[in-house]
């Protein structure tokens, strides 16, 4: 087996990559699948070789928040943390494109820390990536008005998918977002009569300018 992806991360660790490979299981997934729910056992590590997953974390009223996406060649460092503590899982990881992921065991990752310097060096640039990222959602939420982080998450999500149209529902973004789909709803119409969108049925397309 050879991914292009993790060769890119792993440029000079052939021995690195083997190993991966040679402990990991790699399973695919369609999108809406769940491959990781909250209070679940961390038992192994997901590497995304191909696709899109999203992270969420649900409030105590059910209602959820979109913490960032994990694309080809990356981790989710929140499985990393609480596999290596031995601790229940405190996010949901959804299927956003169908993937390709590898399942590292959690004993595997240690290991891999002490005999391989690109494996550690790997987590702490994912680490620092997601902190960037959670501080921006904590920046959001605190002084942005909704309808600015309803469009940073749109741009978001056009660039993820690399397309200016994005198939999603007006419920789907309420939920990302931490509100109401009636505010969603409102606030997309508001964006369509400034020129910002346009609205059709479960998709969203991104003026050019």
């Amino acid at each position: 087996m050879n991914n292009p992806v993790l060769s890119k991360e792993f440029p000079n660790s052939k021995d690195l990559l083997d190993k991966l490979y040679q402990n990991g299981i790699t399973k695919t997934y369609h999108e809406g699948e769940i491959i990781l729910d909250e209070n679940a056992s961390i038992r192994s590590i997901p590497i995304v070789m191909k696709g899109m997953i999203k992270v969420i974390r649900t409030e105590e009223d059910g209602r959820e928040i979109l913490l960032y996406y994990i694309k080809a060649g990356e981790s989710c460092i929140m499985s990393f943390l609480g596999g290596m503590h031995q601790e229940k899982s405190i996010v949901k990881a959804e299927v956003v494109e169908d993937a390709e992921i590898l399942f590292l065991p959690v004993d595997k990752v240690s290991l891999f820390i002490k005999e391989y310097p690109e494996w550690l060096d790997y987590i702490f640039r994912l680490y620092h990536k997601r902190f960037e990222e959670l501080l921006d959602i904590i920046n959001a939420i605190a002084f942005k008005k909704v309808d600015e982080r309803l469009l940073n998450l749109l741009y978001k999500k056009s660039s993820n998918l690399d397309s200016k149209t994005i198939i999603i529902t007006h419920e789907q973004l309420a939920n990302e977002l931490g509100t109401a789909r009636v505010v969603v709803s409102r606030l997309l119409k508001q964006l369509e009569d400034a020129g910002k969108l346009k609205l059709g049925r479960n998709k969203i397309t991104l003026s050019e300018n």
